[in-house]
């Protein structure tokens, strides 16, 4: 946002109108004001010198639902605070709250009528100076960050109920949760866990997670309430039929997060199972998280995960597994110097026995997919694709790309 944008919209705006104006955030602080009005009242006189509207302003403002409306809504005079009445304008972009612009009355009016009737002219106007408040204005709120905290503190388990996102949810349920996570790659075999982009500064990091899913999730009319951390963000969904929104989401939080931080990261969602109550959200969010970090470390996932598809990741996020391991594990492992065997193995068992589908997806004929399973058959003493050997590597193969998921 360019402030002398701002602050020229709002003088072009109150040349129109003919009235003074001012301009606040969500938090109260002044942001710009029109410089010639020959009736200021008492209150407009502080709120320009103080910067921000005081305690007993603000309760007579909110008094009047102004935290909550769409349209402009008349705020009558109060004497005691020495206030003449005045329009409240809400800015929204989009159904998302920006911010408020006061059209202050005359001493002379005898109502806000003459003002609801020009606020239709300016209509462009209005749109336009929401849409320059957009970008650097909600993310930075101090409300917002404050309902951001309330609502990681519920996902976490900190707090009963979800404070922070309360009425979204209330009119909405049920919900599913979404977590965005953001790698630089994930392996397509055995290797290092995915390799988080470089964020020199955690503050900074939070601060570009929360703006791009702000950002991303604006119009979607299914997304009630993002946050962001300094590794990931996470996203209150109203639960649907189909990913449609989810994908929207994703596509435009990738988009979001390549601009904020100049360089493009592979982008991964998890989504937990539907829930219609706020005491099961800190199940919600480890949901989420186990489906995000299997989508992190298991290629056939693809970007999006839903949890009930997350198969055997639901399993070992439930026990402790870092140990996990067999004797014929051990000894692929050992052999497998080249990483030809496993990654084969792997694909066999994930693709159902189709040697045709592991020979494509590996790039190789037939005959030679065949050549490595005899291979392995060797080693083990024992036939890989036998039901109990079966499950026992295959288990122990997803435990190793377990071990090597992101850490939330």
């Amino acid at each position: 946002m360019h402030t002398t944008d701002v602050e020229q919209l709002v003088e072009q705006l109150a040349a129109k109108l003919g009235r003074g104006l001012s301009l606040e955030d969500l938090d109260g602080v002044l942001l710009a004001y029109s410089s010639d009005q020959l009736h200021a009242d008492k209150v407009r006189v502080n709120f320009l010198l103080s910067k921000r509207v005081p305690a007993d302003v603000s309760g007579w403002q909110l008094s009047h639902g102004i935290s909550a409306a769409v349209r402009p809504v008349v705020v009558p005079a109060n004497d005691e605070l020495g206030m003449l009445g005045r329009v409240c304008v809400p800015l929204l972009v989009r159904g998302f709250r920006v911010g408020y612009l006061w059209v202050q009355q005359d001493e002379a009016d005898q109502s806000a009528t003459a003002i609801l009737a020009q606020l239709p002219g300016v209509r462009d106007g209005l749109d336009l100076l929401a849409s320059l408040l957009l970008d650097s204005n909600t993310a930075e709120s101090e409300s917002r960050r404050r309902r951001e905290q309330g609502f990681l503190a519920a996902c976490a388990a900190e707090t009963a109920a979800a404070a922070a996102g309360r009425e979204e949810m209330l009119q909405r349920a049920p919900w599913q949760l979404g977590i965005i996570f953001e790698v630089a790659g994930a392996p397509a075999g055995p290797g290092p866990a995915p390799v988080l982009p470089a964020r020199s500064d955690p503050l900074a990091a939070t601060l570009i997670h929360r703006a791009a899913a702000l950002q991303a999730t604006i119009g979607i009319d299914d997304a009630l309430f993002s946050a962001g951390t300094d590794t990931h963000a996470v996203i209150l969904f109203h639960a649907s039929h189909g990913e449609r929104s989810h994908a929207a989401v994703l596509e435009r939080y990738e988009r979001e997060l390549a601009k904020r931080a100049g360089a493009t990261a592979r982008v991964l969602m998890g989504l937990s199972e539907p829930f219609a109550a706020q005491r099961q959200l800190a199940a919600a969010y480890q949901q989420s998280a186990v489906a995000v970090q299997a989508s992190a470390v298991d290629p056939q996932f693809g970007d999006l995960l839903n949890y009930r598809s997350a198969g055997v990741y639901q399993l070992l996020a439930a026990g402790r597994w870092d140990q996990l391991t067999s004797v014929h594990y051990r000894t692929l492992q050992a052999q497998d110097r080249n990483a030809e065997l496993l990654p084969v193995l792997e694909l066999l068992y994930d693709n159902d026995g189709a040697v045709q589908d592991v020979a494509d997806a590996v790039h190789l004929h037939r005959s030679s997919v065949y050549n490595r399973i005899a291979r392995i058959r060797a080693l083990l003493g024992t036939d890989p694709l036998h039901g109990r050997i079966r499950l026992e590597l295959h288990l122990a193969i997803k435990a190793g790309r377990w071990q090597r998921r992101p850490r939330l």
